[in-house]
């Protein structure tokens, strides 16, 4: 593989990631929007990490630190670059920024139904706990 290279997101990057989202990532979000990736780096400018080979986006992550948990959410790798550590790298590198930020624990949102992204959590040393039940409330139209 060509030398990774992972950094985390600039505004001029948002409009690629919403369309890699569309072909590499598992499910919608209310926030897969130009309005919700804008907020997130306005609120934390390196939280979404990106994965590229040769100026190709391969990979990202968020990696959000809310002062109390660290929280992951779009782990998503081009699916004809899966099994070649992208992913990996990417959660090595969001651990890297949690340690950074004083960090203690990351926990990450994943689809029940997707069963290729358990594997890979676990490989990654998470583990699923089933005491726990995800609430939400739309704040806004169309929330999911």
């Amino acid at each position: 593989m060509t030398e990774l290279r992972i950094r985390a997101a600039v505004p001029d990057d948002l409009d690629t990631v919403l369309d890699f989202w569309k072909t590499a990532a598992e499910g919608t979000s209310i926030s897969d929007d130009r309005g919700g990736t804008d907020r997130l780096l306005a609120t934390d400018p390196e939280a979404l990490l990106l994965a590229e080979l040769d100026g190709e986006l391969v990979g990202t992550v968020i990696a959000g630190f809310d002062g109390w948990r660290c929280h992951l959410y779009r782990l998503a790798v081009h699916p004809e670059r899966r099994r070649r550590g992208i992913g990996a790298a990417l959660l090595t590198a969001a651990d890297e920024r949690f340690a950074r930020l004083g960090g203690r624990r990351a926990d990450a949102m994943v689809l029940v139904r997707n069963e290729t992204a358990h594997h890979a959590w676990r490989a990654a040393g998470y583990q699923s706990q089933e005491q726990w039940r995800r609430w939400v409330k739309p704040l806004a139209d169309g929330g999911h």
